[in-house]
């Protein structure tokens, strides 16, 4: 009696209220094509906020079907996908809702649908509905595609259901048509390694050689990061050199596989100290394994060794990227040592990249935090000319550095200027500078800054 009352006194979520709203949004957005209609047109962000509208029915609704039913939608392939992958987080729900509309004899599934749903029921260990699934695709002839394939063997292996991988791995070319590719060989062995078992690995690896696909280099990151998290750092280097030997030379370094590998197991010193012995004889990881290093390291809070290793590297010819400077300027800007973040952002611009946001911002900040306001209000204004513009999250961390130090007039000067520029600050910017300026005395320029918000907010 209970639910009785509560769906008859009127939804929880006022599904009626909005019935015909959200039936007059969802009727013009059979596709996702650009509008030439009128203004009074649904634009794409009420088509979205009626896909968000229905995927809280299916959240929320005891019994889904009936409000679904009331909206009377026009169920389309791209409407039931993208609530599909909304709902993803709840297989049950997607479920629901998928079968609800199948019953829909307008709607006509694809593979799309079908494949969306496999992952999500896949994901949560709903192993026999997800073949049910695979079988109605079947029935209908759509094919699955490799990148589904791969993810339910991966999921077999993630839930130690390697008997299932591997018979589902046997099955593919009878049981759904599919190919046995080097994405599908790689998935298997990605779920091998997960369960530790490496001579299973090794032998696919073989049987891979043996039916003519040359391995890539996820197949030979996958064996070698499951080795290093085993630590067993042996076995990993044995299997570089023998592929090597037969003449299957990794697309990258085996150093860098192994570096890469002790990372991704959490070895840091392992790590740091093959990164040494390999500088010390005169080579240098490549940049992607480099930028990966200084980043593990840099959080662990060892940036002295990474701007170390940055010099050295530098030195033995290694050339660096805009990836590198993003992760030391803000890791150096954090232990406030501003002219080392400064020697390394003239590198930067000297390589030939023009600074983002995100790497002269942390500068500022580390200046602001060491007092130093002057010379970063001068280094933001040359920012603006040299650099590419400031958004949204460089001045609300400025005003809210000068905030902390004091600087309300300033602060206040940011805040305008960061609206003549089209930003709209957050509210907390607005309310900590009218405070600060209320407090200083200076009510005059805080009923300008309240009057500003009232402005922009229409409140």
């Amino acid at each position: 009696m209970l639910l009785l009352r509560r769906y008859s006194g009127g939804s929880l979520y006022s599904i009626l209220p909005i019935r015909a709203s959200i039936e007059s949004i969802i009727r013009h957005f059979n596709s996702l094509e650009p509008l030439q209609s009128s203004d009074s047109t649904p634009t794409k962000g009420d088509y979205f906020a009626a896909i968000n509208h229905v995927v809280n029915i299916v959240r929320r609704e005891i019994h889904p079907e009936r409000s679904l039913n009331s909206l009377r939608l026009p169920v389309t392939s791209e409407f039931v996908f993208r609530v599909l992958r909304a709902t993803s987080r709840s297989s049950n729900d997607s479920l629901r809702f998928f079968n609800w509309a199948r019953s829909n004899p307008s709607y006509t599934p694809t593979s799309m649908e079908y494949e969306e749903l496999a992952k999500s029921l896949a994901s949560h260990k709903k192993y026999e509905s997800m073949w049910k699934i695979l079988k109605q695709m079947k029935d209908l002839s759509l094919d699955i595609s490799g990148e589904t394939l791969c993810f339910i063997i991966e999921q077999y292996g993630k839930n130690g259901h390697v008997d299932q991988a591997v018979e589902l791995f046997n099955g593919v070319p009878k049981t759904l048509g599919c190919q046995q590719t080097v994405d599908v060989y790689n998935s298997l062995l990605h779920a091998l390694c997960d369960v530790k078992m490496f001579h299973g690995a090794y032998a696919l690896i073989r049987r891979m050689i043996r039916k003519g696909l040359k391995p890539d280099k996820r197949t030979y990151a996958i064996l070698v990061n499951g080795w290093c998290s085993a630590g067993k750092m042996k076995e990993a280097q044995e299997f570089l050199d023998e592929m090597s030997r037969r003449g299957f030379n990794p697309p990258a370094r085996g150093r860098d596989l192994l570096i890469e590998g002790l990372l991704n197991a959490g070895y840091l010193e392992s790590a740091k100290e093959m990164v040494s012995k390999m500088t010390k004889g005169g080579f240098v990881p490549d940049i992607q394994t480099f930028n990966t290093l200084i980043e593990a390291i840099s959080k662990s809070g060892e940036v002295e060794f990474c701007i170390e290793m940055y010099y050295t590297a530098c030195k033995l010819g290694l050339c660096v990227d805009i990836d590198t400077y993003k992760t030391l300027i803000p890791a150096v800007s954090k232990i406030r040592k501003i002219d080392e973040a400064f020697r390394l952002l003239n590198n930067c611009v000297e390589d030939g990249h023009k600074p983002f946001p995100s790497l002269y911002a942390p500068i500022i900040k580390g200046m602001c935090r060491n007092g130093m306001f002057d010379d970063a209000f001068s280094f933001f204004s040359d920012m603006k000319v040299k650099a590419h513009p400031p958004n949204r999250p460089v001045y609300t961390m400025l005003i809210t550095m000068c905030g902390r130090g004091g600087k309300f007039v300033d602060a206040a000067n940011y805040l305008v200027e960061m609206t003549e520029m089209g930003l709209v600050p957050i509210s907390r910017c607005f309310d900590m500078v009218t405070d600060g300026l209320k407090n200083g005395g200076k009510h005059d320029l805080a009923m300008r800054i309240e009057q500003l918000e009232v402005q922009l907010r229409g409140v």
